[in-house]
């Protein structure tokens, strides 16, 4: 049995560990091609993650930012040929012309902050379980069946996906405002608890620098 002095240094320790806000969209390509890269980093250095799921198309309007639809051709040219380097680049099989997107990605949202409250499986994998449905698997994640299916295979409940709608929505609502407030824009978006921010996939090297004190 561990000392008082052991016991006091273990929790000096954890509460030395950093922590992550990750702030995500269930219909994102990029949130998507962040695979659990996130995951690993976190590991790596003991961090702790909270995922904080929003309505990214809320938020462009929000914070000077145009969805994709109302994008001028040659931004969206360009978005077209990144996408398809970048997932490349990490591995990923990705279709750029989804047959279920856009769709409504709230209830897929809602899933995710429920097993996040809920616990037991693997937060981050459900995460990326639900995008690869979207932008590899053409399954449409508004639909309750595709939503359980993911909930089960990362070691949820899958009745989580008809429970908690009412806290969801709730939550999804707060973590859009919260986000304007912190100074997101876009998904994925990383936050520490030193207020360093980092914006998109293609960040998380330098998330993970900067949690090794390099950066």
């Amino acid at each position: 049995m561990p000392t008082l002095r052991q016991r006091i240094q273990a929790q000096t320790e954890d509460a030395k560990l950093p922590h992550i806000d990750y702030f995500c969209a269930t219909l994102s390509p990029y949130v998507y091609l962040a695979g659990t890269r996130l995951e690993a980093v976190a590991a790596k250095y003991g961090a702790t993650v909270t995922y904080k799921p929003l309505d990214v198309v809320a938020l462009f309007g929000r914070t000077g930012g145009t969805p994709p639809a109302e994008r001028h051709p040659s931004r969206n040219e360009y978005r077209a040929q990144e996408l398809l380097r970048q997932s490349k680049k990490v591995g990923l099989t990705f279709n750029l012309k989804p047959a279920f997107w856009p769709t409504n990605g709230a209830p897929a949202a809602y899933a995710i902050i429920a097993a996040q409250s809920a616990g037991g499986g693997d937060v981050g994998a459900l995460v990326h379980r639900i995008c690869a449905c979207v932008w590899a698997e053409e399954k449409d994640i508004a639909d309750d069946a595709v939503i359980r299916e993911c909930l089960s295979e990362t070691g949820f409940d899958p009745d989580l996906a008809d429970k908690g709608l009412m806290a969801g929505a709730e939550t999804y609502a707060n973590n859009l405002e919260e986000a304007v407030t912190r100074g997101v824009f876009g998904t994925p978006f990383y936050i520490t608890d030193t207020d360093q921010r980092f914006w998109g996939q293609d960040r998380i090297e330098d998330l993970d620098a900067h949690l090794a004190g390099n950066l």
